[in-house]
């Protein structure tokens, strides 16, 4: 377990803790155990306490530059978090808050999903450490996304989900956020895909492209990156918004929820095996390497990013970005030259 077991905030009772002790303590006991509490959290003034990773089962001085980034970025993001939400109060159901973390019981750790970051990959390694495969190699694409092996933390009672939330190690992989936005376009609506073109692709076309002929219509593909993004922008989306292209503040809640570890695409690797030593991984578990589908395809970098931009207007580059703000601030990735 990679969190130090006092939990203190400015010399005073955690407030995460404080709220949801009392929270269980208030419940009826059939209430404790159901499996969808609708209870939340109200009127806790974050960011919740940082505590120091346990790295007792780091050896040797390997790690040393990703413990001093890693120190970094965790600090960064508290003092963003603390400066950003000094007066404001969490109004958000407990359920929601945790529906895209991922539990694994063995290891003690808790993944928040982000789409584009890694997460095939993240999900493989977590069902390796769960035992339920010998190797991150040999697990397909739909099993690690349809195959319902892993547990998400608001699958349990209110109880399971505050101790696993104060107990477990919190980790979360995140990735500069115009690449995220590029590479989950290329791989819904550049591939065939039963479901993105229908849903995503019909509405897309149907209310920002003119004159579309009947074919994109009928099947939704074919969508260009500056309709997408015209969709994206609308206040009045003709089709709801998507995990892959959601931002990261509102997946993870990163300034609610308190990460003990915060990797970054851009240094997958290294930040992957850091975190797998941290918390006691098999020494033979390393982070796979492969990319997870259309492998052919050339990765999505800065550079193939410029391209992508280059269809949009100004306009548009500066309100993309804008929307994506606060992922760019939290994790001090380097705002785009618009």
């Amino acid at each position: 377990m990679a969190v130090s077991s006092s939990r203190h905030w400015q010399g005073k009772a955690d407030p995460f803790s404080v709220v949801a002790a009392s929270l269980v303590s208030q419940l009826p006991d059939q209430q404790k155990t159901s499996e969808s509490p609708l209870s939340w959290f109200r009127g806790v003034y974050l960011p919740p306490a940082l505590h120091p990773l346990n790295k007792t089962l780091v050896e040797g001085n390997k790690w040393k530059d990703a413990d001093s980034t890693q120190e970094k970025r965790r600090s960064f993001l508290h003092d963003f978090c603390k400066k950003y939400n000094s007066r404001k109060k969490l109004q958000t159901h407990l359920v929601h808050l945790v529906s895209r973390i991922y539990v694994e019981d063995r290891h003690k750790v808790l993944y928040c999903e982000v789409p584009k970051a890694g997460c095939s990959n993240w999900k493989r390694v977590l069902m390796v450490l769960n035992g339920l495969a010998a190797s991150a190699h040999n697990i397909s694409h739909d099993d690690v996304h349809y195959g319902k092996h892993l547990r998400k933390l608001d699958s349990y009672d209110l109880k399971g989900i505050y101790t696993r939330l104060n107990m477990y190690t919190k980790f979360i992989f995140v990735r500069d956020p115009m690449e995220r936005l590029v590479s989950a376009f290329r791989d819904k609506f550049e591939h065939p895909n039963s479901y993105y073109h229908p849903v995503f692709g019909r509405a897309i076309i149907k209310k920002y492209r003119h004159n579309a002929d009947e074919e994109a219509l009928k099947t939704g593909s074919g969508v260009k990156f500056k309709e997408f993004i015209q969709y994206l922008l609308d206040p009045h989306r003709p089709v709801g918004m998507d995990i892959h292209w959601e931002q990261v503040s509102k997946l993870c809640y990163p300034c609610l929820i308190n990460y003990d570890f915060i990797g970054k695409f851009e240094t997958l690797e290294e930040d992957a095996n850091y975190f797998l030593q941290l918390v006691g991984a098999p020494t033979d578990l390393k982070f796979p390497k492969f990319k997870d589908r259309h492998s052919s395809d050339e990765r999505t970098s800065a550079e193939v990013v410029r391209q992508y931009l280059k269809e949009l207007s100004k306009e548009e580059r500066q309100l993309t970005y804008d929307f994506y703000y606060l992922d760019y601030l939290m994790f001090n990735y380097t705002s785009p030259i618009v």
